[in-house]
């Protein structure tokens, strides 16, 4: 040996090694792992002795078993399942079948089974429940690879149950020679093809006389002496708001066997724990000449499903648990005065003014009670908000800052959203060839809130896709052979621009907002932002962005000088997240009295209107619109924590309601008049305009004033939206300071 030519000391040993010891032996941890299934309790109670017999009664052979119990009993152990969890795993599972046959038959000695029924008990499935910090997909490399590890993410997509043979009988056909063979665990068992990982050759004994002349690939399965499992493989992404801006989210399959499968949908946040392995995927071009590259997966161990109310920030991203202190401050922000409007100021306070709409977005947030009616049907308890306005009023600020605020939520934008994009889309499954569904933003957003930006840039087919998602609270799907109905219990918040860019006051709402009546009556309240121009309003806006670009947010206060933005950002969302989990209110019978009354008086206001603008309104009040006063009345009452809507919470309600969705029908009209009659009259001026003053003529403004409004009769308002349109058409022109009217063109 050349490596006796450097000048080291070596040992060589004499003896035979020794036999591994403790916790090393197979034999002993199978014993300790059954000593802990039997002898661990807590107090007086025999904890998994216990729930060992309740699963076996109720026949679901499987067990829960924490890691902080084991770590409690033997230390070792449980860091030898935290290492080594590909080999603990077998032997603990074997431990819990040995502890099982002791529960169910005590008098048989030792294990050793004559009972027909006591061999019958298949293997039990152990999961292991542990409280390790959760690794990101980002933080998962070579050094986790074997390890247990806890990963949190979105399911996409399951797969469909199949199964896997954990114990194979093999016959020959030429000597019929039975031979039994264990597959391996995990993706990369028999994966590729019934034969791969079958023995080439058969290697029964010769018997006298006789030649052994089996060909290759003897083997058959018999398919009914061999055993299967279910096994189903999920695929989980990571959490929108865990990827790091530019990036792709990243993807990792999980493989899951016995009582693991069939537990998630698509769209289902969870945490899974599980065992970081690798498997062999298919030859390809790409992979034909590399031997080592394997791809990762996961082998889970355990699901833990998100609550509803999952929060998706700091050290525990979903099942939110709040601490006796924290609910206790919770109750006393609700309880305090003026609740309702700190929080509405609290959102997007960079963004000066727009209370309502900020209120209005504070109910999104909470969204009122939802309902299941005694024969099924389902009544939805989510608001939708649709924002239309001109340009540069923040509609796409707030957007975002609801995305940060609200527990869950997606952010995308009308172009670069398609249908499939949206709902869910069909993919095709590389390995098993299989079509499997895939879930878009508005499964991923399921109980929280899609904020939908150029809401009007959108494609009207692929508008029509959210129609459904938003009344029924459903999508439903009928493609390559797939007929299903997923989840997208979701708000939406839509922003929008009118047709022209910008808001025409000249035309009716219907023709500034190019939405079909079919969408408009699916949003609960639909605000027109107009940019107004006013001196005293510019002076404040522009002093409050100058305060924001000059970084003194001291200075920041609202229209009546008060401070705006006191609770921070993860306060509220925690706050919402109590409140949806905790709260949901219902009428009492004078808000319900209140409620019919209003509604009636709104329809017939809406009535009042088309019939004088002799038009249908684009914007229905249907009776959406008195589920939506409902639900936006819930939501306040949520807000505070108040189990019953009182009336002055209907009282705003109905207050937000009219300066939104009934400001918008009326838009348009002014001084008493309606948009019919305003028109009617600024014809009328206009005739008599041209007839007055002919081509190349002046005359005064203060006569025109004189002559129309005092003598004649009419709005001021029509004689000025009069002018300022024959300006905009240059029939007339002003000189003087507005004072002089000059007659220019035809």
């Amino acid at each position: 040996m050349s490596g006796f030519d450097a000048n080291r000391v070596y040992s060589v040993t004499v003896h035979d090694a020794p036999e591994p010891q403790g916790i090393e032996q197979p034999s002993e941890v199978e014993r300790m792992l059954f000593e802990f299934l039997l002898q661990y309790r807590i107090g007086g109670e025999f904890i998994y002795r216990d729930k060992l017999r309740a699963n076996l009664l109720l026949r679901q052979y499987y067990l829960e078993v924490e890691l902080q119990h084991v770590g409690l009993f033997n230390e070792e152990l449980a860091h030898g399942i935290q290492d080594r969890p590909g080999e603990i795993m077998p032997l603990f599972e074997a431990a819990a079948t040995r502890a099982a046959r002791n529960i169910l038959f005590p008098t048989v000695k030792g294990g050793q089974l004559q009972n027909s029924d006591a061999t019958s008990l298949p293997t039990l499935q152990v999961t292991i429940k542990t409280g390790l910090n959760m690794l990101q997909f980002r933080d998962l490399s070579a050094d986790t690879l074997n390890k247990l590890v806890r990963v949190p993410g979105i399911v996409i997509s399951t797969s469909v149950l199949s199964s896997r043979a954990t114990r194979l009988q093999l016959q020959c056909q030429k000597c019929g020679e039975p031979k039994t063979i264990i597959p391996p665990n995990g993706l990369g068992g028999l994966g590729g093809g019934a034969d791969r990982g079958l023995p080439r050759q058969c290697d029964a004994p010769a018997t006298e006389g006789q030649s052994k002349d089996c060909p290759l690939d003897p083997y058959l399965i018999v398919h009914d002496k061999s055993s299967f499992a279910d096994h189903q493989t999920l695929k989980l992404q990571e959490a929108p708001d865990m990827v790091p801006v530019g990036e792709l989210p990243r993807h990792m399959l999980l493989s899951a066997d016995r009582y693991l499968t069939g537990r998630v949908v698509p769209g289902s946040r969870v945490i899974a724990t599980g065992i970081y392995s690798t498997y062999e995927a298919q030859k390809s071009k790409s992979t034909s000449g590399t031997i080592a590259l394997r791809n990762p997966y996961l082998r889970v161990l355990h699901l833990e499903l998100s609550s509803t109310s999952a929060n998706s920030s700091g050290s525990n991203p979903f099942g939110v648990q709040f601490t006796p202190e924290e609910e206790e401050e919770f109750g006393q922000m609700a309880r305090s005065d003026g609740f309702y409007e700190r929080f509405a100021k609290s959102i997007a306070p960079s963004i000066y003014g727009s209370e309502d709409i900020k209120k209005a977005i504070a109910c999104l947030l909470f969204g009122g009670s939802k309902k299941i009616l005694p024969d099924g049907m389902r009544l939805r308890g989510d608001i939708n908000v649709l924002l239309l306005g001109d340009p540069g009023t923040a509609k796409s600020q707030l957007l975002k800052f609801v995305e940060k605020v609200a527990p869950i939520a997606v952010y995308t934008s009308g172009k670069g959203s398609s249908a499939a994009g949206l709902t869910a889309s069909v993919q095709r499954d590389t390995i098993s060839r299989e079509f499997f569904l895939e879930g878009g933003a508005m499964v991923l957003a399921d109980t929280g809130v899609v904020c939908i930006d150029e809401f009007d840039k959108m494609r009207d087919e692929d508008r029509v896709a959210i129609h459904e998602a938003m009344e029924q609270q459903t999508i439903s799907i009928a493609k390559a052979g797939i007929t299903t109905v997923l989840n997208s219990r979701t708000s939406v918040l839509a922003a929008a621009n009118p047709v022209w860019g910008r808001y025409d006051e000249g035309r009716s709402p219907g023709e500034n907002i190019d939405f079909q009546t079919t969408i408009l009556s699916r949003f609960d309240m639909i605000f027109i932002v107009k940019d107004e121009h006013n001196e005293q309003r510019d002076r404040t806006i522009a002093k409050h962005v100058m305060n924001i670009h000059m970084n003194r947010p001291n200075e920041l206060t609202g229209e009546n000088g008060e401070v705006v933005g006191e609770i921070d950002i993860d306060k509220m969302k925690r706050y919402i997240a109590y409140c949806k989990s905790k709260c949901a209110p219902r009428l009492s019978a004078d808000a319900q009295e209140m409620l019919s009354s209003h509604f009636v008086a709104l329809r017939k206001q809406i009535q009042q209107v088309e019939q004088d603008n002799d038009e249908r309104s684009s914007i229905p009040i249907t009776i959406r619109q008195l589920e939506a006063i409902i639900r936006i009345s819930e939501s306040l009452a949520k807000m505070t924590l108040s189990p019953t809507v009182a009336t002055h919470h209907v009282e705003e309600a109905i207050r937000l309601f009219k300066f939104s969705t009934m400001d918008a029908v009326s838009a348009g009209s002014v001084d008493g008049l309606s948009r019919g009659e305003l028109n009617e009259e600024i014809t009328r001026i206009e005739k008599e305009l041209r007839r007055r003053l002919p081509v190349g003529w002046s005359t005064s403004y203060q006569s025109l004033v004189r002559e129309f409004v005092n003598n004649q009769g009419f709005s001021s308002h029509a004689l000025e939206r009069t002018l300022f349109l024959l300006e905009k058409r240059e029939v007339i022109r002003f000189s003087g300071q507005k004072k002089v009217v000059h007659r220019s063109g035809v």
